[in-house]
């Protein structure tokens, strides 16, 4: 039943999710030109809180788990499970109070309303994963953003999306990079289940009917461990969250 009510609601869902990106793009220009960098990241905020909403139109269960306290005060270091695009709007509108930034694919950057205005001004990392060095020399000026703003990085650390939801074993050199220059940044997992589901079917139809949650788990800091551990840790603390 789900596929069959994806049938009928998915292009309402997609009308409205494009009508949004289109809308906020001149919005997003206005706000960088008028407001600078926090006005923008304030439309950006908004766009996402509504993107949200566009996930009931399918029927989705939306629930965002943070039993922490997190502090406001320091880089963070969100390293997460991927599963879809859908893990996108919520990582943005629930994590807006740490200035949470994106390690995205440089093609995203073109083409797209809002998204690609978004990935160029927005103060991420837009890599290539064709040459690496110029991705690390984009991880590395994001992280020199972080020490001087106290904006914090979402890293997916599987670098692609695990399309049938099981995790993927995940890569040291993004967040070995970020730590390099942010050494006391606060590292916290987040478990990702269930956006998978959505396009489980591919991107037509979308699926109805399903919960999409996001866990924030236990924090922890860097000490002394090495970077494997450090990645290896979180990566354990998300597959026993799944």
């Amino acid at each position: 039943m789900n596929k069959l009510f994806g049938y009928i609601l998915t292009p309402i869902h997609y009308l409205l999710f494009g009508m949004l990106l289109f809308l906020f793009h001149p919005i997003q220009w206005l706000c960088l030109k008028l407001g600078g960098q926090e006005g923008h990241k304030k439309s950006v905020d908004v766009l996402n809180f509504f993107l949200l909403g566009t996930y009931y139109i399918l029927g989705s269960r939306i629930q965002f788990k943070n039993p922490y306290n997190l502090p406001t005060n320091r880089p963070i270091i969100f390293i997460a499970n991927h599963q879809s695009m859908y893990d996108i709007p919520a990582l943005i509108w629930f994590l807006r109070s740490y200035h949470a930034k994106f390690i995205s694919k440089i093609e995203l950057t073109k083409g797209i309303p809002s998204i690609s205005f978004n990935l160029k001004y927005g103060g991420g990392a837009n890599i290539d994963r064709k040459d690496s060095k110029q991705a690390v020399s984009e991880i590395i000026k994001l992280a020199e953003k972080m020490k001087k703003f106290n904006w914090s990085t979402v890293i997916f650390p599987e670098g692609t999306r695990a399309k049938n939801g099981l995790i993927k074993p995940f890569a040291v050199g993004g967040v070995a990079t970020l730590l390099k220059k942010v050494p006391d940044a606060l590292l916290v997992p987040i478990a990702i289940n269930g956006s998978w589901q959505l396009v489980q079917y591919g991107k037509y139809p979308l699926s109805t009917g399903q919960k999409i949650t996001w866990e924030v788990l236990e924090p922890f800091e860097a000490g002394n461990k090495t970077m494997e551990e450090i990645v290896e840790a979180a990566e354990k603390a998300i597959r026993k969250a799944l």
